[in-house]
């Protein structure tokens, strides 16, 4: 391979990029093998050492996420709607505004979880008929189940389903309990 000589343009400009640039590895820049030697400099002295950093405290510990909601179960639902699993309590939230909805549902889930239900119905109602015109109608409908997502609800809540027709269909919810942890 046939390698052309650099023009003294080329090799005043390749010197300026060889000091431009800090090396990886402390060896000395290789020059071309064509160039003049270079005059060697002595090796610059090593910088002395600063304190060194201060190690950051261990961050605190997060609190532990809360449990993800899972669904009640095909056979469950099934059982439930059937009358051969019992409901351990039941809660209208009809004519509620949702600041009382959501306290009656948080302290019913409270109560009825301290007793060892395992599966209670919360009844939202189903809203104006007709569609979701974006009126205000249905709020308790819509906002139950976003509450039951809700990291204070899910010590309490396993998961919930919409309820089978005989006990109000798409205006209510089945919710499962957690069983009570031993203080």
């Amino acid at each position: 391979m046939n390698r052309r000589r650099l023009s003294d343009d080329e090799r005043v400009l390749w010197k300026g990029v060889i000091r431009s640039i800090k090396p990886l590895r402390k060896t000395p820049p290789i020059e071309p093998a064509d160039a003049p030697p270079a005059v060697v400099q002595p090796a610059a002295k090593p910088r002395a050492r600063s304190a060194p950093a201060p190690i950051a405290p261990p961050a605190p510990p997060r609190p532990a996420a809360p449990p993800p909601l899972a669904a009640l179960g095909r056979k469950t639902k099934k059982r439930i709607a059937r009358g051969t699993h019992s409901i351990d309590g039941r809660l209208d939230l009809h004519g509620m505004t949702q600041a009382e909805a959501h306290d009656a549902l948080f302290g019913f889930l409270r109560a009825r979880q301290a007793r060892g239900a395992r599966v209670v119905l919360v009844i939202t109602g189903k809203g104006a008929r007709g569609g979701d015109d974006g009126g205000g109608r249905g709020v308790l409908k819509r906002m139950v189940p976003l509450w039951l997502g809700l990291p204070e609800f899910r010590g309490l809540v396993i998961g919930f389903e919409v309820a089978a027709v005989g006990h109000g269909g798409e205006g209510a919810l089945y919710v499962s309990l957690r069983k009570v942890r031993g203080d």
